[in-house]
């Protein structure tokens, strides 16, 4: 049975997003598995993708069911007219409400089954910001597209990248507001969706969750901060009372070493550079964002815009062909 196919939302048109895309497809095409449709302006992505001195042919397709008969010879795009042609190097307001109506595409296409998942490019939120738009960025915009079509979402963001998941409980806040953000619901809450998602995602029949401390070596039993003793602890013992495998807490600096990766299936972090600094370390260029909780799958890679490299040539597609291999993979083990 052929599956559909996965689609990519473009991104900011003034970064790297169409250089990356080429280069995806053309380390993709020879497998008919990994087939991804691009929506874009097919001719806007084109001179842009020139520019970078990349060659790829590209083909309009008018629904997402043609996108597996033309992918091993096309790039296939879905095409939307851009309303100004991008500059590389500079991010476009103008641009800002195509970007947005690209994902919320995307969304729709995979709710109706047109697309087994969504990949998405980077965005720059300060030229969405402009435009009006509310969010913190894709993560909490996609649970948001999920709640108002009816699908009850509890956004989780999980980075993936050198044998590593790695999940934060708190994401874009100031480091000193961690510790009253953090609450024994959210660790608790984001375990679940972790746990669900290692099994219907990742095949993993009896995950292995680890939770690391907030404080240095866990606090040290309240001598160095209580939030081990009156927060994390208690979303463990719960977590346990549900039958979940659930280790912790434990101290963020020997939780990430080798030895101690193999006893676990996936990390809880108590904050953003906690979670994010050793997947990165572990694989910069292979890591991918993935978002859990949704009524689709989504992931991204694990880099922004690159507006610097725009135009350049030599923008590094590796992140984005880890997400889409892992787009992949993550749908069939839902399907079967």
């Amino acid at each position: 049975m052929r599956t559909s196919p996965l689609v990519l939302t473009p991104g900011e048109q003034g970064g790297i997003a169409p250089e990356i895309t080429a280069k995806a497809w053309q380390s993709l095409h020879p497998e008919p598995a990994s087939c991804f449709f691009l929506i874009s302006d097919l001719h806007a992505f084109s001179a842009r993708v020139q520019q970078s001195g990349v060659t790829v042919p590209v083909q309009a397709i008018a629904t997402p069911e043609e996108a597996a008969a033309v992918f091993p010879m096309a790039l296939p795009i879905l095409h939307r007219p851009l309303p100004s042609q991008p500059e590389a190097g500079k991010f476009s307001i103008k641009a800002a409400p195509w970007v947005i109506a690209a994902i919320d595409g995307a969304v729709q296409l995979c709710l109706d089954g047109k697309a087994a998942a969504m990949v998405t490019c980077p965005i720059q939120k300060e030229s969405l910001y402009a435009a009006g738009f509310t969010f913190q960025g894709h993560t909490d915009y996609l649970s948001h597209l999920a709640r108002v079509r009816g699908f009850a979402a509890t956004e989780v963001m999980m980075l993936v990248g050198g044998g590593l998941r790695a999940v934060p409980v708190t994401v874009h806040i100031a480091l000193k507001n961690v510790a009253q953000a953090l609450t024994a619901a959210a660790i608790e809450a984001q375990a679940l969706v972790v746990h669900e998602a290692l099994k219907n995602n990742f095949a993993i029949a009896r995950p292995r969750l680890a939770v690391t401390g907030l404080n240095p070596h866990a606090g040290e039993n309240g001598s160095i901060g209580r939030e081990e003793i009156d927060i994390i602890i208690p979303a463990i013992q719960r977590l346990r009372e549900r039958g979940l495998d659930v280790q912790g807490p434990l101290p963020a600096d020997t939780a990430f070493f080798p030895q101690a990766r193999q006893n676990y299936d996936a990390i809880v972090c108590m904050y953003h550079d906690q979670a994010l600094i050793p997947v990165k370390a572990l694989d910069f260029h292979g890591g991918v964002n993935v978002t859990l909780g949704l009524p689709f799958i989504r992931t991204s890679p694990d880099h922004g815009t690159a507006l610097s490299l725009a135009g350049t040539g030599k923008a590094d597609p590796s992140s984005l062909i880890a997400a889409m291999r892992l787009a992949r993979d993550m749908a069939d083990n839902a399907r079967r």
